[in-house]
């Protein structure tokens, strides 16, 4: 099954892109043969962003989305998004990339499933 997961929210604040990157890897553990894409947009884009230094005990977002990344989870950022908040592709942690709205359109209408945190 081809499962598609947006997230807006910024990595901390709020727990919606947390929430929703722990569907994710259970989405990857649990249907090995599937493919599971993320895709970042408004201020989700920050979720990629290399170097997240949180206090310990608290959870990692980079982490997160580098677990998913090698297992070869497919990440994705909205480019205008990535613009509008000055973050460059050198700035991004390994196995992401930037994207466009058509890319988004034609994996929406690829999944099967898609859900938005």
């Amino acid at each position: 099954m081809k499962h598609l997961l947006i997230l807006n929210d910024a990595p901390y604040g709020s727990e919606r892109s947390y929430n929703g990157l722990r569907l994710v890897n259970a989405l990857a553990k649990q249907d090995a043969g599937g493919e599971v894409t993320v895709f970042l947009m408004a201020d989700a884009v920050a979720c990629a962003k290399a170097g997240q230094k949180t206090p310990d005990g608290f959870y990692n977002i980079e982490m997160m989305l580098r677990r998913f990344g090698s297992a070869g989870g497919r990440v994705l950022l909205c480019g205008t998004c990535m613009d509008a908040r000055g973050l460059t592709e050198a700035e991004l942690m390994p196995n992401t990339s930037r994207s466009t709205l058509d890319e988004l359109a034609a994996v929406t209408l690829a999944a099967d499933k898609v859900m938005v945190f």
